[in-house]
């Protein structure tokens, strides 16, 4: 069967770090007194998650916060690389991502100017950028502050113009994370028609959402993750009820 991306036992560990020393005198404390002493932790965010996704679906990933979800999407964009397991995109696809608030823009540069690193960075030429920029401008409704260094742009601004460019790069795979939330209401819309576009192309979506009717509603297919493992992937209708459970027996044990 034709896959698009596939995920296979992938573990994604984190080090935590207690009591660290910033200064000689606290590290001289801690060699006398345990509980200044630097302790170093293990923390597992992922837990041997396996799945695949076939062209053209849209895949979305639910669960509380801390579950593992922006993890995985980021492990999925090459952004962190897994402790244990591998992702493998078997057909060489192009991801379009928009997981964090202005990632891949420089501050100190123009709209212009980052719109055309951010595309050069997906192996787009300068030609192939400035036929796009139209378009980008055009969704971003930013026309009047191209020429301004992003550094002085809201948090509405750096969302308009990230998912315009990565919504006109024409990726194989759009990754979307929660930044869908930050936006107006009249944004957000405009952002839902462009995946509906998309979806309804053949392109293929993996997104992070809390809003579980819009996952029931857009989504083929659903994962519910829990504490970084892996608790369902299939049906969104199925994935959104087993996620009711979850937070039931959570509030149960409060």
């Amino acid at each position: 069967m034709n896959r698009v991306i596939e995920v296979e036992k992938v573990s994604k560990a984190f080090r935590l770090r207690h009591n660290r020393s910033n200064s000689l005198k606290s590290s001289f404390v801690g060699v006398f007194h345990k509980r200044y002493r630097e302790e170093i932790e293990t923390f597992w965010a992922l837990r041997d998650i396996t799945f695949a996704i076939e062209p053209g679906t849209t895949l979305g990933l639910i669960g509380k916060n801390g579950s593992g979800k922006s993890t995985l999407l980021k492990i999925i964009a090459g952004i962190y690389r897994p402790t244990q397991g591998e992702v493998r995109l078997p057909n060489g696809s192009r991801m379009g991502t928009m997981i964090e608030l202005g990632v891949g823009f420089h501050p100190d540069l123009t709209g212009t100017e980052n719109v055309y690193l951010g595309a050069s960075l997906y192996g787009l030429s300068r030609c192939e950028i400035g036929r796009i920029y139209p378009s980008v401008v055009e969704f971003a409704e930013l026309q009047h502050f191209m020429d301004v260094p992003v550094k002085n742009y809201s948090s509405g601004m750096y969302l308009r113009l990230g998912f315009a460019l990565a919504a006109n790069l024409f990726p194989d795979v759009l990754l979307i994370d929660e930044i869908l939330a930050v936006g107006d209401e009249p944004f957000q819309k405009k952002c839902l028609k462009r995946i509906e576009e998309f979806r309804e192309n053949g392109g293929t979506i993996v997104f992070v959402s809390h809003d579980l009717g819009l996952v029931e509603r857009i989504c083929d297919r659903a994962c519910l993750l829990d504490s970084g493992r892996l608790l369902y992937v299939g049906k969104p209708v199925e994935a959104v009820s087993r996620y009711k459970e979850v937070l039931a027996s959570s509030d149960e044990l409060l």
